[in-house]
């Protein structure tokens, strides 16, 4: 397995700042995806950045309130199968001991012939069935986040174990050139925010997501441009 770790400097965007847990600002998994595979790519072209497998969200990575970077690494290897194994990490320091933090994990398969077709999704909420979330209520108890990250739009539609709704990028200049490739991070950090109220549904908390099997990206998302979404 071929394996190595460069240093690496995440730009952040302003927006950044409306993602904050417990006041906190944190980098959205969503971003993650986007930094991990923005490096992967100029390091190995030959990888599918389309297709994301086996991701793992570790510890937040908190980002200082008036930082314009931060210094990170990212590691990779190269996997039996041929996949790449990309992670991003950060270096602290507590007195005179170093502790390396994973925030990060994603495999990307090298290259292939184009996959199936997208699935047929019905994305109706069913009638007389579903419970209706408005977003602004969602956006202000439950999920409470700042105006660029608050994508989802009108109201959620719960019913049994399926949730529903409208998603909006905004309309931001790209944070790194691969997004012609992988889309818009923001229609996805939406479709998060819909399946942690739907799990609040059957907890007796928010759950927050720590990772998926497999991502695959048909059609890009855009900025300024609505989408539907199901979970």
């Amino acid at each position: 397995m071929n394996s190595g770790r460069l240093p690496c400097t995440l730009t952040v965007q302003p927006w950044f700042q409306d993602h904050a847990v417990g006041g906190k600002i944190v980098l959205p998994a969503v971003e993650t995806m986007l930094f991990l595979a923005a490096r992967c790519h100029a390091a190995h072209p030959d990888i599918d950045v389309r297709i994301m497998e086996e991701v793992r969200f570790g510890k937040f990575l908190l980002i200082p309130p008036a930082a314009a970077s931060v210094a990170v690494l990212v590691e990779w290897a190269t996997a039996g199968d041929g996949r790449v194994q990309a992670k991003l990490l950060s270096h602290t320091r507590i007195g005179t001991m170093a502790r390396i933090k994973e925030h990060g994990e994603i495999f990307f398969p090298r290259a292939t012939a184009p996959g199936q077709p997208p699935p047929d999704i019905d994305f109706v909420p069913p009638e007389g069935q579903a419970t209706e979330v408005a977003a602004e209520r969602l956006y202000r108890d439950l999920v409470p986040f700042g105006p660029t990250y608050r994508t989802l739009q009108g109201s959620l539609y719960l019913a049994g174990q399926s949730a529903w709704g409208v998603l909006r990028a905004p309309a931001l200049p790209p944070s790194e050139s691969i997004e012609a490739l992988v889309g818009s991070p923001f229609p996805l950090d939406g479709a998060l925010h819909a399946a942690s109220v739907l799990g609040q549904q059957s907890v007796s908390f928010l759950p927050f997501p720590v990772g998926f099997a497999k991502r695959i990206i048909h059609r890009p998302t855009r900025p300024g441009q609505n989408y539907l979404t199901r979970v």
